[in-house]
């Protein structure tokens, strides 16, 4: 398997321009692959729909990727382990709290994980305004409100929790690991995890239902996944951490494409809001910061 691991000093100002490019690509899969598999949702439900996506891109990245399990030292089958457990939690939380929150409330909280990561990594205090400024974008775009449900609450501070890990966990599992054979293993534990809801829900799926899932699995699991990756190991979580905040926006590009949702002026200043605050993540990031670094690493 040829390996990921990029040059740092060739990537010293590239690094966090491709890592965009990898959040991008990533984020629009993600949401084409919601709008593939949205179809399922009333009679597979959500969790199930969830965890045969994650099979079916467990079953894609070990056929690629073709991991061993031998000669891996404890501290890497530990963070194996935890980037799957991250990755699952991170679906059954967020899918939770959707069921008793308005979705924008739920995408901001979520977001709150990223958001601390990257907080946590700033070289300078100056630098704190740039996740602040993603998140200001992000609660423009989503659009929280309605009547604020305890239970949604925690379970979207739940979800936040298993984002933050799961963007520390692939710098992690990418500093282990030089190639895809880690992410593929952690897949595959999330993939465990979450049998219970996909193995009930597989005998609701139709015929035609199936190429719904393999689709949804492979762009919004396998591809995104890899690019979420690969994004960590050409920057660091610190930058990456702000970048997700173009998920939502994706989100409303895609919706307003896709499926004709509308974007409201409010959704348009948040878009502008993320879009600087990525660029000006870009740029600081290219001016100093070591690709594939942590947020010890970063903060140092």
């Amino acid at each position: 398997m040829p390996s990921l691991r990029p040059s740092r000093a060739a990537l010293h100002r590239s690094g966090p321009l491709l890592a965009l490019a990898c959040v991008l690509v990533g984020s629009l899969s993600i949401q084409l692959s919601a709008v593939l598999s949205s179809s399922l949702f009333t009679t597979v439900g959500v969790l199930g729909v969830s965890g045969l996506r994650m099979a079916i891109a467990a079953v894609v990245l070990l056929a690629l990727a073709r991991p061993s399990l031998r000669g891996r030292p404890p501290r890497a089958w530990a963070g194996i382990v935890l980037y799957g457990v991250a990755m699952a939690a991170m679906n059954v939380l967020f899918y939770n709290a959707v069921a008793h929150l308005p979705l924008g409330f739920a995408v901001t909280l979520e977001f709150l994980g990223p958001l601390a990561v990257a907080a946590c990594g700033v070289a300078r205090r100056r630098e704190l305004a740039l996740p602040a400024l993603a998140l200001l974008g992000v609660l423009l775009i989503s659009g929280p409100g309605g009547e604020a449900d305890l239970v949604g609450i925690l379970f979207g501070l739940g979800a936040a929790v298993a984002f933050g890990a799961y963007t520390l966990l692939a710098g992690r599992v990418g500093q282990d690991t030089g190639g895809l054979d880690g992410l593929a293993l952690s897949v595959a534990v999330g993939a465990v995890l979450l049998l219970p809801f996909s193995a009930t829900a597989a005998p609701r799926v139709e015929a035609q239902g199936w190429g719904l899932l393999a689709a949804s699995g492979v762009l919004g699991v396998a591809l995104a996944f890899s690019l979420d990756f690969l994004a960590v190991r050409l920057s660091s979580t610190r930058v990456v951490g702000t970048l997700f905040a173009m998920d939502p926006v994706m989100g409303a590009i895609v919706g307003a494409l896709a499926l004709g949702q509308s974007i409201t002026a409010a959704a348009i200043t948040g878009i502008l809001l993320v879009s600087a605050a990525g660029a000006a993540t870009i740029w600081v990031a290219g001016r100093g910061e070591r690709p594939g670094g942590s947020v010890r690493e970063v903060g140092a």
